[in-house]
């Protein structure tokens, strides 16, 4: 990679070498699934400390200056949010970026399929029903794991409940 950026501005390299760690990370999360958006555990907190500390020589290379730092730091906030402007102003986008929410019950029952699919247990789901206050999964006309990583229940009333994040943490 030294040879890709020979002959350039330190502070050019750093800002490339950030933008490239940026897309490959955003890339990374956005297929590691909804549930590893969702509130984080012991084990994804670990996970993202890790690939930081992997990805800060990658990003920086031997520039260990302020002006490096800032400049890393600048480029990951103005590409997120171009990320962002973009994912606001095409559907298209947003769900390449975020992706769409995904049913985990129909009328009282669990689509196995979708839950194997998002890697969410049907324990998970059960729990999650259960802090919303609903008793029996017959109370539940649909459930979606939202894009964010939470699960929302419509009751047959169409009343929608979801769960909070800084309640319920899934399990890896």
């Amino acid at each position: 990679m030294a040879a890709l950026f020979r002959g350039m501005s330190s502070l050019l390299e750093v800002a490339l070498r950030s933008g490239v760690i940026y897309v490959a990370i955003l890339l990374g999360m956005r297929f590691a699934g909804k549930r590893e958006l969702g509130q984080m555990n012991v084990i994804d907190l670990v996970v993202i400390l890790l690939i930081a500390n992997a990805v800060q020589n990658a990003m920086v290379g031997s520039d260990n200056t302020i002006a490096g730092g800032i400049v890393a730091a600048f480029v990951i906030l103005a590409l997120n949010k171009a990320a962002s402007a973009v994912a606001a102003r095409s559907e298209r986008w947003r769900v390449f970026l975020e992706g769409k929410p995904t049913q985990l019950i129909a009328d009282g029952k669990l689509l196995m399929e979708n839950l194997r699919k998002e890697g969410v247990t049907s324990d998970e789901v059960e729990m999650a029903m259960r802090e919303r206050g609903f008793a029996s999964m017959k109370e539940v006309k649909q459930a979606f794991l939202e894009t964010d990583g939470t699960i929302s229940f419509i009751d047959h009333a169409s009343r929608i409940a979801r769960t909070r994040k800084h309640i319920r943490q899934f399990r890896h």
